[in-house]
């Protein structure tokens, strides 16, 4: 299992544009991945699961990454998030 912590400090936290560029993002791998927050975890690969847990801007996220490809996964994550993947 790989793990990734991301600090969100875009305007509206994760709101329906990022998390739908996540998932489609996700969508991508094999491997399970699951976004956790406040005590609460969410399918990674499914928009409805990520918005119920209502993530806001200044909110850290716990991202579980398991499976065949999660290295790949978890590299190509990792960057997309750097370069603004769950920006405005």
């Amino acid at each position: 299992m790989k793990e990734l912590n991301i600090y969100l400090n875009n305007q509206s936290g994760l709101h329906a544009r990022p998390a739908k560029n996540f998932v489609n993002f996700v969508k991508e791998y094999s491997s399970d991945i699951a976004v956790l927050h406040g005590g609460k975890k969410a399918n990674g690969k499914s928009l409805i699961s990520i918005l119920t847990l209502g993530v806001e801007s200044g909110s850290t996220i716990k991202i579980e990454i398991t499976g065949e490809d999660e290295e790949a996964a978890f590299s190509s994550l990792k960057e997309s998030i750097e370069k603004g993947l769950l920006g405005e």
